[in-house]
């Protein structure tokens, strides 16, 4: 297997999902900027959302009219059976930044890739990180991209890899659980029209259901448990799945026009807990995206925040390698600041709920 010489970098990325690739792209015309990726191909994705706000984001960076002309859903509201019997209906008509967005993960993290690598970047993709050695000016990685053995100096190391923050616990970070939220979703055909592009949210007794349009006439059907409850594994095959799902009266008017094929298998399955890395930054080296902060998908802001910690970074990142000493404990700062008003709300919103106060599940979010 061939090795290069060292690639000299000002800032080595690990992980190219939207974190990732946001801060590359922001950064790229500014220093030079490596992004290693293991993942041959995008990761499977479905029923993700963008928040309004996000056009602000978008806009700074130069990218709305390039992400408003391609196959996203707007998604103009829904409709939450939260807290008790009569369902709250929202819409984004009021909304300055206009509606929200149900993502094509696939090709929204394929398109910042490109914009990355068309302002600058070198994406390395797919490449396995092999060895991080700390050096006096930076950081020596060594990484195995298909045939050759590629070397990496960098002044400053991201970890950008997702909800593992597998670099940033390798060199010693930790990983803090919030709780123990698990998820089960299945995928299946809209066939209402008129319906698309509105989310569902209903809470039970063991926890809670979303339901979301996504493009190609697509609706995501989700579950969310502690993985230590009953409810965990009661859900573990297609049929379990849907009788509880149709048990829900709110649930089985919405599921009467979605077609699921007759024998879907097993309910994906993720994490879905909230979690957050302590710490965020050490010498030479910083977390963004789910890597640092990972959110409760009741927020729906996990995509957002990592546009904006992308963003954050790469503004940091700019000032620490220009002299500026304040500029990343500056990031960590407005990090934290996030993390605490999010969990304010979250709780919030989780507190709302008092039909199943003796329920395990609400009890420990009480």
């Amino acid at each position: 297997m061939a090795q290069s010489a060292p690639t000299e970098v000002d800032v080595a990325i690990v992980g190219a999902g939207p974190a990732g690739a946001c801060l590359a792209l922001n950064l790229a015309a500014l220093r030079r900027v490596v992004v290693i990726d293991r993942a041959a191909g995008p990761a499977r994705r479905f029923g993700e959302s963008l928040a309004p706000a996000a056009r602000r984001l978008l806009d700074d960076m130069g990218l709305w009219r390039t992400f408003v002309a391609q196959e996203h859903m707007p998604c103009h509201g829904g409709t939450t059976h939260w807290g008790g019997p009569r369902p709250i209906d929202a819409d984004g008509l009021r909304d300055p930044d206009g509606p929200g967005w149900q993502i094509d993960r696939a090709l929204f993290d394929d398109w910042l890739r490109d914009v990355a690598r068309a302002r600058g970047a070198a994406i390395l993709r797919p490449a396995r990180l092999e060895r991080v050695v700390r050096e006096s000016a930076g950081w020596l990685l060594q990484a195995h991209h298909p045939d050759r053995v590629i070397e990496i100096r960098a002044r400053i190391l991201v970890d950008a890899s997702g909800r593992n923050a597998a670099l940033a616990r390798q060199l010693g970070a930790r990983r803090l659980h919030d709780d123990r939220l698990v998820c089960r979703w299945l995928l299946g055909k809209d066939n209402l029209a008129a319906r698309r592009g509105l989310r569902f949210v209903a809470a039970e007794a063991e926890g809670w259901w979303y339901s979301a349009s996504s493009p190609g006439d697509r609706r995501i059907l989700a579950f969310h448990t502690d993985s230590d409850l009953d409810a965990a594994p009661a859900v573990a095959d297609a049929a379990a799945f849907l009788r509880r799902a149709r048990s829900i009266a709110p649930l089985a008017s919405l599921l009467e026009d979605v077609e699921f094929v007759p024998d879907p298998g097993a309910p994906s399955f993720c994490a879905a807990h909230g979690t957050t890395l302590t710490p965020s930054i050490g010498e030479g080296w910083l977390a963004v995206g789910d890597a640092a902060l990972g959110f409760d998908p009741l927020a729906s802001q996990g995509v957002f925040q990592a546009l904006y910690s992308g963003l954050d970074a790469a503004m940091s990142i700019d000032a620490a390698l220009s002299g500026d000493a304040r500029a990343i404990p500056g990031y960590r700062a407005r990090l934290e600041r996030i993390a605490a008003t999010y969990r304010a709300r979250l709780s919030a919103v989780y507190a709302q709920e008092t039909r199943w106060t003796n329920q395990t599940f609400w009890g420990r979010r009480r």
